[in-house]
């Protein structure tokens, strides 16, 4: 009867192993097919994100403009010397205020121009100056067709290492209205001050704001003359976080097109935003 019991109780162990060595199986199958999962799952995300800049540049390509001044008995073109992009209802036109700083000759027809389409045959929109904040170098505009407009981020700045793209026509449009895109990162949110190698190199203008700075984004993307007053997007979202406005030139300006510094600046959303309330437009 002992021997009977303790064969019974055996055989039980036996199988309660064989069970426990099962289950752990079980485990590490679902373990490693999960791992397996994934890792599946990671490379379409990696896939997708690869095939969503594609598509967001489609995007956005039509909000973007070049800006130019267009004199008719000078030139039978505009003469391109920004870009620009459109935002609010689509009638309103976002550049920097030193691309539109030239004042117009009142003695001949003379007026800029919003130039939309791509190609050897854009469309030229007439623009009439709302306002400009020559402090945060900004110009808005309007035109009377509408265009489709950027959505804008919130006030609140970007993080650094954040993804943006930029698209806009960096060297001009003698050929024809071809956008270009440009990716990067906000490499930091930093006092708007020229960089000076000595306090020789410091100018009035630079002092000022030395006493009374505001925060800046520094970038991480080559950017060209022609990229003045391009929207700076994020690369997840598509939304405006910024303005470009100026690229650092280390070797002097004719470096700007052979030897770009890769260092460009761009004024944050915000003072966009500011500069519309202060002419009753919320974008």
């Amino acid at each position: 009867m002992y021997d009977l019991f303790c064969s019974h109780k055996k055989q039980h162990s036996q199988k309660s192993i064989a069970i426990s060595a099962q289950g752990k199986s079980v485990s590490i199958v679902k373990f490693v097919s999960l791992i397996l999962l994934c890792i599946l799952f990671s490379k379409l995300v990696s896939a997708s994100e690869k095939l969503a800049l594609p598509s967001l540049i489609k995007q956005i390509k039509p909000s973007v403009v070049g800006i130019a001044l267009f004199t008719p008995l000078e030139a039978n073109a505009p003469k391109l010397r920004g870009s620009g992009f459109v935002v609010g209802n689509g009638q309103y036109i976002i550049t920097n205020y030193h691309v539109v700083a030239q004042e117009l000759d009142e003695n001949i027809v003379q007026h800029y121009v919003a130039l939309s389409g791509e190609g050897k045959a854009p469309k030229a929109h007439k623009m009439e100056i709302i306002d400009v904040d020559p402090v945060h170098d900004l110009a808005l505009l309007s035109i009377n067709s509408a265009l489709p407009p950027i959505k804008l981020a919130t006030d609140d700045y970007a993080d650094s290492g954040t993804s943006i793209a930029m698209t806009g026509f960096p060297l001009g449009a003698v050929l024809g209205l071809y956008p270009a895109t440009h990716i990067g990162i906000i490499a930091a949110l930093a006092p708007d001050v020229n960089p000076a190698s000595n306090a020789d190199e410091l100018t009035i203008d630079m002092l000022k704001r030395l006493k009374e700075p505001f925060l800046i984004y520094q970038l991480d993307i080559t950017a060209f003359p022609g990229n003045s007053g391009s929207a700076i997007y994020n690369m997840n979202s598509g939304e405006v976080v910024g303005v470009l406005n100026k690229v650092f030139v280390s070797q002097g300006k004719e470096s700007a097109l052979s030897n770009p510094s890769g260092i460009s600046y761009a004024i944050p959303v915000k003072h966009l935003r500011d500069l519309a309330k202060k002419n009753n437009i919320q974008l």
